[in-house]
């Protein structure tokens, strides 16, 4: 068995978290996407897709917890990502968020306390507020690449979408996508 310095990301946690609207208002509805893709097909459509209270078909991201208003403590929305366990097929996955339009247009700027979160175990790998993308309905908040010998990788990255989130689900990732 060899042995390496870098090993990649095995198991991967996203969590999201925003306040409540306002009294009257209507709720601020966040959702966390992942987009798989394979090595045939990289960017553009997905292999599949993981939201709103799914899991992938083999059972490797899963989302946890979701959260239609960010009432609670802690995490609104928690997605976990076994990336160790993705078949070899699977080169690249995109985590993005995604601002629910059902009662109106809504950007980040206009939802309070948004964070994201990546960790794996107890380490922090990114975290971000969105203000980098104000006027976004949408962001891609990371990308995990496999390496050439299988070990996965995390990109930092922010980019922001406007559109619908079924629009975003399906152009997160594409890479020169940029609006923000």
């Amino acid at each position: 068995m060899s042995s390496s310095l870098n090993k990649g990301l095995g198991k991967v946690e996203v969590t999201l978290k925003w306040d409540p609207s306002a009294m009257g208002e209507p709720p601020h509805d966040l959702d966390i996407v992942a987009a798989t893709y394979t090595a045939d097909a990289p960017h553009g459509e997905p292999a599949y897709l993981v939201h709103f209270d799914s899991r992938s078909p083999d059972g490797t991201i899963t989302l946890n917890r979701d959260s239609k208003t960010g009432q609670g403590f802690g995490s609104d929305e928690v997605m976990t990502l076994e990336l160790e366990r993705l078949a070899e097929k699977y080169t690249r996955v995109v985590v993005g968020v995604a601002i629910q339009q059902g009662e109106g247009h809504k950007t980040f700027d206009q939802v309070p306390n948004t964070a994201v979160r990546i960790c794996e175990g107890y380490e922090e790998l990114s975290a971000n507020d969105f203000s980098g993308v104000p006027r976004a309905t949408a962001a891609t908040v990371a990308e995990f690449v496999r390496g050439e010998t299988g070990e996965w990788h995390h990109k930092v990255l922010l980019r922001g979408y406007e559109g619908a989130p079924e629009e975003f689900a399906s152009r997160m990732g594409i890479p020169q996508q940029r609006t923000d």
